[in-house]
């Protein structure tokens, strides 16, 4: 059985190492974040996004989209961009 807070740390690390660099919304919005200790700022708002929300979508498994985490986590749009993207979570990992 696989480990997912030690697989979440190594995927927190690529979301820290992937700030600036831009991403989609599923609807093609496009942004960039930064990351400041365990915040994510989203270019499009004035809000933060925790890790902890990062963590809990992650630990529901793969998403279609983010309106499976809307009343879940802030920000769902940018946390499921972030989550999809391939240079975050590569391909192998998603469920299909």
């Amino acid at each position: 059985m696989e480990n997912r807070s030690q697989n979440f740390e190594d995927l927190w690390k690529r979301i820290i190492a992937c700030g600036g660099q831009t991403f989609y919304t599923k609807i093609k919005l496009r942004f960039t974040y930064r990351v400041e200790g365990n915040l994510v700022y989203p270019s499009r708002t004035s809000y933060h996004i925790s890790k902890n929300d990062f963590k809990k979508a992650y630990e529901l498994g793969y998403l279609e989209g983010p309106g499976k985490i809307n009343r879940i986590v802030r920000g769902p749009a940018y946390v499921w961009a972030i989550l999809n993207d391939k240079r975050i979570l590569p391909t192998d990992k998603r469920a299909s």
